[in-house]
């Protein structure tokens, strides 16, 4: 790592964001993402708080950049980023990001998880977090989710829920995510597992205030996702 991503490759790269009830949040990621010179498709996943009206003051400032499509109501995180998914394509990029919306990532590591795809060593990257840093409930449940998405995807990460991910276009083309939810993170990594897309582990750096540490994947989350696991095998 440690390349300087080109102007060029900063016009062709999307970074999709879901955002679910982030108006006190997503301000300062959206325009930290446009200052560095990279695009968005920001999908406003039927917020209930004034998410919508914070994206509209920040496209004003950045109308090409940013780029808004709307869920009517709550659809969860895995259909907010398949939607994003979707509707980067009428852009026609070579890469794409996703990436939260509430700050618990941090801007600067997008240069790195490109990285891998700019210089054509991997079509598909997953950021890395941290364990050590996490509070131990999320590390406990993050290291339950490694284990079941190795036993029934047949796939090993050190990170198997991460939201930082990147992938070129034509990989994206050939994958489909299904999930409503927090399972999008292990779908996405069996989907470029199974279509042998060859993919790079990132380490970047999380960022955990009070409401990051209340969301994501905990103990509860990941039973959920484990029945779904078990629901999807047959």
């Amino acid at each position: 790592m440690g390349i300087e991503i080109s102007k060029e490759d900063k016009d062709a790269t999307y970074v999709v964001l879901p955002a679910y009830n982030e108006a006190t949040r997503i301000q300062p990621v959206i325009e930290e993402i446009a200052e560095k010179g990279y695009n968005m498709v920001i999908v406003n996943d039927g917020s209930s708080d004034n998410t919508l009206d914070v994206i509209l003051e920040s496209k004003r400032k950045y109308p090409d950049q940013i780029h808004i499509f709307s869920l009517t109501i709550n659809r969860g995180v895995g259909i907010a980023t398949q939607t994003g998914f979707d509707a980067v394509l009428r852009f026609n990029p070579k890469y794409v990001v996703s990436m939260d919306s509430d700050g618990q990532h941090s801007v600067d590591d997008l240069d790195n998880v490109l990285e891998p795809l700019v210089t054509g060593r991997a079509k598909a990257v997953i950021g890395v977090r941290p364990f050590k840093d996490m509070p131990f409930s999320r590390s406990f449940a993050n290291g339950i989710m490694n284990l079941l998405t190795k036993i029934f995807y047949k796939v090993d990460v050190s990170d198997s829920q991460t939201g930082f991910r990147a992938i070129t276009i034509d990989a994206l083309k050939q994958i489909t995510i299904n999930a409503r939810g927090y399972l999008i993170s292990s779908e996405f990594i069996r989907e470029v597992n199974d279509k042998n897309i060859p993919f790079e582990e990132v380490p970047i750096k999380t960022i955990y205030t009070p409401e990051t540490q209340a969301k994501g994947t905990n103990v509860n989350e990941a039973i959920k996702i484990l029945f779904q696991m078990i629901r999807h095998q047959f």
